[in-house]
């Protein structure tokens, strides 16, 4: 099985400073698979970003009880919290050892210029000093080396692993909530996105400024490790002046098609199947070379080559 995409393991631990993008990560699991430090001292303060010391060392109390039974159950549980010092993860590692569990760590190393940044929007209380983030990530990256030797049997980075597709199945399997253009709150950036694929969606949404990719339209990007997609916002479906998205598919006419091809997608289930194949050989997909459609058909080729050339730039 390919190591990066992380099968069910009973202990895994989340290692990075605060505002690396730890939680982004643990949602993509099961909510009752994460024992969250944040959460729990919320639970037991009403302040999910309470920095108290006694409230904390009882949030990591509880958590650790919680990761002491689930390892005795077997069960698959990702402890999001910073971990960045070798005496935060020896109780993780314990519990593992004493059920003879393995361990994993997925380090987020997201630089620490840009967790300083994601502080700023955070309500007063939850936010953590400059000075102790940077001290987090220089711990985090001294960390690395000896991970191994601490007990863990697996080490991988965040940016290395296959989350999107498992994320987008349990999604799709979870929303139920109706999708509906009507509803009197007007096109905010991000409601028609919320609407049409659920809330959860929202923190791996990401508008692509100045692309031209889609004629015009505008282009957005859902990312999660290596796995993306690509959509556009069409503002006039059909010529009815409807609001819809479509999704950037490789052409299903010719495997050696330079062009790119879109599909309408109207909801999580819909960019699911996007991600395994499912709508390759949808009807209503459209190839930029093979059959544009009308307000498409000039520079068919200047457009599947741009498509080509964002594509790739992403990946770097």
């Amino acid at each position: 099985m390919n190591p990066l995409m992380l099968p069910d393991l009973p202990d895994a631990a989340l290692i990075g400073a605060s505002g690396a993008g730890k939680s982004t990560l643990a949602a993509t699991w099961p909510a009752s698979q994460v024992l969250s430090s944040d959460t729990l001292r919320g639970q037991g303060s009403d302040d999910c970003g309470c920095q108290d010391q006694d409230v904390t060392d009882d949030a990591f109390d509880v958590l650790h009880l919680l990761l002491e039974h689930r390892m005795a159950r077997g069960l698959n549980t990702i402890v999001d919290a910073t971990n960045v010092t070798r005496a935060s993860r020896a109780p993780l590692l314990a519990a593992a050892k004493r059920h003879h569990m393995p361990a994993v760590a997925i380090l987020v190393d997201t630089p620490a210029s840009v967790c300083v940044d994601r502080q700023g929007p955070r309500p007063a209380a939850a936010r953590v000093p400059d000075e102790v983030v940077v001290r987090q990530h220089k711990e985090m990256v001294r960390s690395h080396p000896d991970l191994i030797g601490e007990g863990f049997t697996q080490v991988d980075f965040a940016d290395r692993l296959y989350r999107l597709e498992p994320h987008l199945k349990h999604l799709s399997e979870t929303r139920t909530a109706g999708l509906g253009l009507d509803g009197g709150e007007g096109l905010g950036d991000l409601l028609l996105a919320r609407r049409f694929f659920g809330p959860e969606i929202l923190p791996l949404w990401q508008w692509k400024p100045g692309s031209d990719l889609a004629g015009g339209d505008r282009v957005a990007q859902i990312r999660l490790g290596q796995q993306y997609l690509t959509l556009a916002l069409r503002t006039d479906v059909d010529g009815a002046g409807d609001y819809g998205f479509d999704v950037l598919l490789p052409c299903p006419h010719d495997d050696e098609c330079t062009g790119w091809a879109w599909v309408p997608v109207y909801s999580i289930t819909c960019l699911y199947r996007a991600l395994t194949g499912d709508l390759d050989d949808s009807e209503d997909i459209v190839c930029t070379v093979h059959c544009p459609a009308d307000d498409t058909g000039q520079d068919a080729d200047e457009h599947a080559q741009q498509a080509l050339q964002e594509v790739g730039a992403s990946l770097r």
